[in-house]
């Protein structure tokens, strides 16, 4: 069996249920060393990787992990760890919009921060911040989480125009409508249905998928896109 990422490590946030662990075992099975995060001390990490507990949401925890981090000196870095709250406008609770932008943005900023220096000496890295759909589109009651989503484009975009020049490649991805335990927990199969109508490939996708483009963006075959923001919904965005 190939192994492109042989030799490399990975770190994957958010890497122990749905997408993040997708992502983790894909890259593991790919021949990278995995680390990945979860909020529980003592978790547990797919495919016989590492374990790193860290709450994003806690200030002083992050700035802490991101040093961590920097030691760890991954090759490849994949922030998918991400919360949500829906809520009316104008019934938003500014602690709640903070939050999500704590989780969603300024971490994955630190960790991005983290990671480049040691990825400019090796002369080359990959870095995939995990967005949405809502990042590129809206919808009712997603304000808060629209608004760091669409920051994480903006902040891949910039990260990569400063950083390819050295061999970083800096994209995001962008999924849809995905069939993982906590979506179909929360919508039951009728839900599940519903979702999986309003998408033109009429079904909804596979978090090993996403995964699959994950590891193709962070492999040896992408030598060239950097900067993007890569959409993966069956076509839902463009109906």
């Amino acid at each position: 069996m190939t192994q492109p990422l042989s030799g490399k490590s990975a770190l994957v946030t958010g890497g122990t249920r749905g997408i993040g662990r997708a992502i983790a075992e894909r890259l593991a099975a790919d021949g990278a060393r995995v680390t990945v995060t979860g909020t529980r001390p003592g978790g547990d990490a797919p495919g016989g990787g590492a374990y790193l507990a860290c709450d994003f949401l806690d200030v002083r925890a992050t700035a802490a992990f991101a040093e961590d981090v920097a030691r760890l000196d991954p090759d490849i870095l994949v922030n998918n760890a991400g919360i949500n709250r829906i809520a009316p406008f104008a019934e938003i609770d500014p602690a709640d919009f903070a939050a999500i932008q704590q989780v969603n943005v300024t971490a994955p900023m630190m960790l991005c921060r983290a990671v480049v220096p040691g990825m400019r000496a090796r002369g080359g890295g990959r870095i995939v911040n995990i967005a949405s759909i809502w990042g590129v589109i809206s919808k009712a009651q997603r304000a808060s989480y629209s608004a760091s989503k669409f920051a994480v484009d903006g902040m891949t975009k910039a990260l990569a125009a400063e950083v390819a020049a050295d061999g970083i490649l800096a994209n995001c991805v962008a999924p849809g409508f995905i069939d993982t335990e906590m979506t179909r927990t929360v919508l039951g199969e009728a839900g599940m249905a519903e979702l999986a109508a309003q998408v033109p490939m009429k079904r909804v996708g596979k978090p090993a998928e996403i995964a699959a483009l994950v590891a193709w963006l962070t492999g040896p075959e992408n030598t060239y896109i950097s900067g993007q923001t890569i959409v993966i919904d069956g076509g839902f965005t463009n109906v």
